[in-house]
């Protein structure tokens, strides 16, 4: 095993001398240190292949980009970017520009032949793990953890950004081959499908519920796009077939296998894209490689000692780059890894008779390895760096206006066709004056729609072989070519070729429309396919015994037409037509036709496309397509420059147009404006008559209506007074029958008052005479009492001066007239007491009675209320003044007896003073007269008749003789039967009074309730 140290050199030999181990097909191993003295490994970390799989990128984290050139065994430092990439890209429009996505987030765009910076792209906040270039090279896809942006390769601007929640992480996102979806791949399971133009997500695939969680990592996908491989923390690999989104096998790795780190499919230029060998890169660092088809593997490459943690596939397939654990690159020779795949790898492996051989036995190849088998049998080159520059100068001239030509339906084949046919175009010059070229080239357009660069060299491989000496008599049909046709055609039917000629039917008639379109107008899509396996596959003079076969297997109806205009549509349209039989014709044409005549001696044998650059077509009358293109171009500049007059002339035409259109509209406009003005005038005119009618049809209206409203009101009026009347009549009668009632219920409360005063006035006699009983009882005690003080006084009255005999009869006198006072006041007092009692009761009644009424009685009884309490402070007052006096009179009579009893210890000094005395006791007793008369006139209630009884005891008690007795006593009864007879008078004026009072209060409640109701009635109206 060879080891290459490239040390600190920018470029060299990647091997000294091309060795390939048998045992582990290892073609070298490269190794870089850091200096010839030290054994420090610089580990390389990212590598990618370019297009074409010969050369391939790798990066180390030093930050060095190294290209290594398998084919010319060459390595050579391209970039020095001083950090670490973490993803490495070709560009495929730009062949020497890279991608390298470094340390910092950032991404850079660099040439690897001048090593300047193209550009430098930021957006990223995470570290980017992968870059996906489209199969365009116009954009690319970065990816990291949080997010995935979309870029443009044209402008390095940033087109689109994915963000996701911080949940669900990203883990991959990438371009399908020769596709415009995007998938986009979660750190949850979840796979969606985009379509690239308008970011429209097209499908999801189903997350699977069977099994455990396989947490997808990695992800492959198949050069046709249309199988996915998607594995993770497990030991199992999905495989998705994405046109139907379904789930298609389920892989198992052995045992030994825990979890998977990379997947990749191995191309095969047999299996036309559905790349059957995957290769999976375990956590055990050695990659194996299974047929998915068949679940085998077939080899593996690593260790568990020199672990393999990254690798890259070559785009076909031929070589596998990994990096290893120890940092080294190791470079494998597939072909010698599985021998099988070696036989069929290269075209010039294949055996053409054999396959031949297969292909008369059942006619036609697979439809699976059909694609494969023809670029085999054609040896395309994929020359992509040359198509790419063919495609980069844009539309030819001759195809921008193909549509109008040609019209297609699908805009996806429309725009194919327009590109194959400008890159053969800028090809050959002849190709953008070739007419029938669409028509040549759109079946296999149509065939390989989604692969342009196969499609162009399938395309210029059969014109290149297939399509001799079509051009020589260029711009008229071949008919150098044709003419071979027709001399084999004359060999083997002269009959059908004399009815040609009698119908005068040429070759460019029955020959050339089938050549010119590869038959594709006449034949089905099968037919075609399975003719063209016969075509590929033998020699290019193949396809005139084709068009011979064709006339000849055709020749019953061919015979019954005579018209040319038969004859035209008859190769021009699909007929009822074996395709084996005609197949089969044609061999017996190749087998059977001279020499002399066979086409083969005229075109030479087949000549594939040479690798790298395109070969020069230039087997066409030069000058002619020369002449025709300088006719064309100069044609093209009349045309131009006639466009621009015309261009000119119609701005003229069209601005004077306008101008005129402007006058003839302004005109129009004035004459509409007047029409409108005179036509709004008539209308206002009409408006205004249509108002004024509409106003007096309106006045009148409203006078119909206020007749009609005074009519309602009057109605309404009337039947109001109506409804008051009846009002008025229901509600007097109502108070007729209340004033009924309440004169009822008064006479009957006057009833009622009459007997109860009569009660009154049984129980105040029967008061009285209890009353008189009581005084005549007290009246005999105080008689004896009277009696037994006078006895007392008299025999001391016996020793007393005969001087004081006048003294004491006027004071027996003035006792006397007291007495009589003192029996009036207490008589009247007790006669108003009685009254009192009785009008108290009276007014009890009355006001339990007035408490039944309203408003007015209410103040009534206040008014009532405020007089009683009135004449309450007057009597509180008035008993006030006489307790005054009263209290003033016992203080006299104590200091008249203190006194007396000094007069009657000290007689010498009383007979002094007799005389002052005497006049002082005088005045003493007319100012108790007078208190006792304003005391009787004032007061209408007495404190108690004891105290009059306590006054007139103590006053009788200083009577000294017996004739002061009789004299009381008939003073006393004297008094008692003028009280009663004054009684009576004021008992008789208190009931007449009583009835007065009753009388008016019963006109005053009448008054008040008939004054209620009406005022309560009148507010209700």
């Amino acid at each position: 095993m060879q080891v290459t140290d490239i040390g600190s050199r920018e470029d060299g030999k990647i091997w000294h001398r091309k060795s390939v181990s048998p045992k582990y097909g290892v073609l070298a191993n490269v190794v870089r240190n850091a200096s010839a003295r030290q054994t420090k490994t610089v580990r390389f970390l990212q590598v990618a292949f370019d297009t074409t799989g010969e050369s391939f990128l790798a990066g180390d984290h030093h930050g060095n980009i190294y290209m290594f050139d398998i084919s010319r065994n060459r390595f050579k430092l391209v970039q020095k970017t001083g950090q670490a990439c973490t993803a490495l890209a070709f560009n495929l429009r730009r062949t020497t520009e890279f991608l390298v996505a470094l340390a910092d987030y950032s991404i850079k765009c660099f040439d690897k032949d001048t090593r300047q910076l193209v550009s430098w792209m930021r957006g990223h906040e995470g570290a980017i793990s992968s870059l996906s270039v489209h199969s365009s090279g116009s954009y690319a896809i970065s990816t990291s953890s949080d997010t995935a942006q979309l870029w443009s390769l044209d402008t390095f601007q940033r087109k689109r950004k994915l963000n996701v929640r911080q949940s669900v992480g990203i883990q991959k996102v990438f371009f399908l081959p020769h596709s415009n979806t995007i998938l986009s791949c979660f750190s949850d399971d979840s796979i969606f499908s985009w379509e690239s133009d308008t970011l429209f997500c097209k499908y999801q695939l189903p997350v699977p519920q069977d099994g455990p969680r396989i947490h997808y990592r990695t992800f492959a996908v198949t050069q046709d796009g249309k199988t996915l491989a998607a594995a993770g923390r497990t030991n199992l690999v999905h495989l998705w077939c994405l046109d139907t989104q379904q789930l298609l096998r389920v892989m198992h790795m052995p045992p030994k296998v825990k979890s998977v780190r990379f997947v990749d499919f191995l191309p095969d230029s047999f299996d036309g894209g559905s790349n059957q060998i995957l290769g999976v890169l375990s956590q055990d660092g050695v990659m194996r490689f299974i047929n998915v088809q068949s679940c085998k593997q077939i080899f593996e490459i690593g260790s568990h000692e020199d672990a393999i943690t990254l690798a890259a596939i070559c785009p076909k397939g031929h070589h596998i780059v990994a990096v290893m654990d120890s940092g080294a690159l190791r470079i494998y020779d597939v072909r010698s890894l599985n021998p099988e795949i070696s036989k069929n790898d290269l075209p010039n492996g294949l055996n053409k008779k054999r396959l031949q051989t297969l292909l008369r036995a059942f006619g036609e190849y697979p439809a699976k390895y059909r694609m494969f088998i023809w670029r085999s049998l054609l040896h395309l080159p994929e020359n992509h760096a040359a198509f790419s520059s063919l495609t980069d100068k844009g539309l030819h001239s001759a195809y921008m206006c193909l549509q109008e030509r040609y019209p297609i339906k699908s805009h996806k084949l429309q725009r194919g066709l327009q590109r194959v046919l400008s890159a053969l175009a800028h090809w050959a010059a002849i190709f953008g004056e070739t007419d029938y070229l669409p028509l040549l080239a759109f079946p296999f357009v149509k065939l390989f729609e989604n692969n342009p660069l196969i499609c162009f060299e399938v395309v210029a491989t059969v014109i290149v072989n297939w399509c001799q000496h079509w051009f020589e008599y260029f711009p008229n049909p071949p008919l150098n070519v044709l003419s071979l046709a027709e001399n084999v055609l004359a060999h083997h039917d002269k009959e059908l070729l004399q009815h040609f000629v009698v119908c005068r039917v040429t070759s460019q008639l029955y020959a050339w429309p089938l050549l010119e379109t590869l038959f594709s107008e006449v034949l089905m899509r099968e037919e075609w396919l399975k003719l063209f396996d016969n075509v590929f596959s033998n020699h290019p003079s193949f396809l005139l015994m084709a068009v011979v076969a064709y006339v000849t297997c055709c020749r019953a109806p061919l015979l019954l037409c005579t018209d040319k205009k038969d004859f035209e549509y008859f190769f021009h349209h699909r007929n009822s037509l074996d395709i084996n039989a005609m197949l089969k014709e044609a061999y017996r044409l190749m087998d059977s036709t001279p020499a002399d005549i066979h086409p083969s001696t005229a075109l030479s044998d087949f000549e594939p496309l040479t690798q790298g650059q395109y070969p020069i077509f230039n087997k066409y009358p030069t000058f002619i397509v020369e002449y025709q293109s300088q006719e064309r171009e100069r044609i093209r500049e009349q045309e131009v420059e006639y466009l621009r007059e015309r261009q000119e002339v119609q701005e003229l035409h069209a601005e004077a147009i306008r101008q005129q259109a402007e006058f003839e509209a302004w005109y129009k406009q004035q004459e509409l404006l007047l029409q409108g003005e005179e036509q709004r005038r008539r209308i206002l005119q009409e408006e205004e008559s249509k108002l004024a009618q509409q106003r007096a049809r309106l006045a009148a209206m409203k006078r119909e209506l206020k007749v009609k409203e005074l009519n309602l009101i009057d109605c309404s009026r009337r039947r109001f007074l109506k409804h008051q009347q009846d009002q008025r009549r229901i509600q007097l009668k109502r108070l007729d029958d209340e004033i009924q009632r309440k004169m009822a219920l008064r006479d009957q409360e006057t009833a009622t008052a009459v007997q109860d005063i009569e009660i009154r006035q049984m129980e105040l006699d029967a008061q009285r005479q209890r009353f008189e009983q009581q005084l005549a009882k007290e009246q005999d005690r105080v008689t004896q009492t009277v009696r037994a003080e006078v006895d007392t006084r008299r025999r001391k009255a016996e020793i007393e001066d005969s001087t004081f005999q006048n003294f004491i009869q006027e004071d027996a006198d003035v006792s006397q007239t007291n007495k009589k006072m003192l029996e009036e006041s207490l008589a009247e007092v007790g006669q108003r007491e009685v009254d009192a009692e009785w009008q108290t009761e009276v007014i009890k009644r009355l006001e339990k009675a007035k408490q039944r009424q309203e408003k007015q009685r209410e103040r009534l009884v206040n008014l009532s209320k405020q007089t009683r309490a009135k004449e309450e402070d007057v009597v509180q007052l008035m008993l006030e003044v006489e307790g005054k006096q009263w209290d003033d009179v016992v203080a006299k009579q104590a200091t008249l007896e203190e006194e007396r009893r000094a007069a009657a210890t000290v007689d010498a000094q009383r007979r002094s003073l007799i005389s002052q005395e005497t006049e002082e006791t005088e005045k003493h007793h007319g100012k108790l007269q007078k208190s006792l008369e304003n005391s009787l006139n004032h007061q209408r209630r007495l404190r108690s008749p004891c105290s009059s009884r306590g006054l007139l005891h103590k006053t009788q008690g200083e009577t000294p003789n017996t004739s002061s007795i009789n004299q009381s006593d008939h003073s006393t009864g004297f008094s008692l039967d003028r009280c009663r007879g004054e009684l009576d008078s004021k008992e008789r004026e208190l009931m007449q009074e009583i009835r007065e009072l009753r009388t008016k209060l019963a006109a005053r409640a009448r008054a008040t309730d008939f004054i209620s109701p009406s005022t309560s009635s009148v507010h209700s109206h």
